[in-house]
């Protein structure tokens, strides 16, 4: 058969991933474990950057996923942390799903949504693993205060996570009011917004990092004295050294340490990788526990494949429901000799 090419919109995303996060971060768990067995294929990112914007890139995330649904694709992401100040999110996503049989693509789907769920559902998945024989943390505290860290508490609070007070913790204070406001209708638990990042670190048993830091910030190794498990979505927010003092679990070790992430900068300073204890598909399928008497760093990079396996779901639900938007015509030579 001819192949058909379809567009979902962000609408059509949002509807189908709605109050679904027990599934997502099944599906999540089901792609590292895929990860882990050598059914994917997972290239480096790659990192398209501007002279005249330095602050600003685009970065395509090419993987492949086996198995019994396979499928191939690309999200292609943009950072631009000026569109914060205009009251635009900093990124915005497509992804493109391929058809592993012939390589002609299947759908063009708005992947911001999809990205922010997948980092979430990663951060519920590390949160529930992690903290196993460290007992329930009831404190949580959010250093940024974008779409990252309110797909990261919907995902915890959607996962039976309950807390008994939220911290915020925003450079920009009306961010850090606006993240709040949301909390409060979304949570019955008391909500502070902090002044220092300090006093929120010190008074949270989890600390989510969602910021655009493009290098560490965070220094002081007495702040993490009480070993909360620190989600590092953002990746360079952590000195070093501090990686160097606590446990670390990252979703890829080779992907995780580049392009100047804190784990990256602790190699270089080390010389060696002996400070990763593994990673998440290893504490979850594997036989690596977790100290309860450290801080417990997760570095999650972002693998391309949670983002297809994700993105695969929508599209499956959105074709059984008789909504895909198919595009006629998309293809204009099928005949190879015309």
């Amino acid at each position: 058969m001819a192949p058909s090419f379809a567009v979902i919109p962000g609408s059509q995303v949002r509807g189908t991933l709605q109050s679904r996060e027990r599934q997502v971060i099944q599906i999540v768990e089901s792609a590292y474990g895929a990860h882990r067995r050598g059914e994917t294929v997972n290239p480096d990112s790659y990192f398209l950057r501007f002279p005249d914007r330095p602050t600003s890139r685009i970065i395509a995330l090419p993987a492949s996923m086996g198995g019994a649904d396979p499928v191939d694709g690309l999200k292609w992401i943009s950072s631009f942390p000026g569109n914060v100040e205009s009251g635009l999110p900093r990124a915005s996503a497509v992804l493109i799903l391929n058809d592993p049989a012939t390589g002609y693509p299947l759908a063009c789907l708005e992947a911001s949504v999809i990205s922010a769920v997948r980092t979430a559902a990663s951060a519920a998945l590390a949160a529930d693993w992690l903290t196993r024989g460290r007992g329930r943390p009831a404190r949580i505290g959010f250093v940024g205060a974008g779409l990252i860290a309110r797909f990261t508490h919907t995902y915890l609070v959607g996962s039976g996570w309950t807390f008994e007070q939220v911290g915020v913790r925003d450079l920009v204070d009306s961010h850090a009011q606006g993240f709040r406001e949301y909390l409060t209708r979304a949570d019955d638990a008391p909500v502070t917004v902090y002044q220092e990042t300090e006093d929120l670190i010190r008074s949270s048993d989890i600390v989510v990092f969602a910021t655009v830091a493009g290098r560490p910030h965070v220094h002081d190794a007495a702040w993490f004295s009480h070993h909360p498990l620190v989600l590092h979505l953002s990746l360079r927010d952590l000195a070093p050294e501090l990686i160097l003092d606590a446990t670390n679990i990252v979703d890829d070790i080779e992907h995780c340490l580049k392009a100047d992430t804190s784990p990256h900068l602790a190699e270089q300073i080390s010389g060696g990788r002996e400070f990763i204890l593994g990673t998440l598909g290893d504490v979850v399928f594997g036989n690596v526990s977790v100290p309860a008497d450290r801080s417990v760093v997760f570095s999650p990079f972002g693998l391309g494949i949670l983002d297809l396996a994700v993105g695969k779901y929508v599209y499956d639900q959105v074709r059984a429901s008789g909504e895909l938007a198919v595009i006629d015509d998309f293809f204009a030579e099928l005949r190879r000799y015309g």
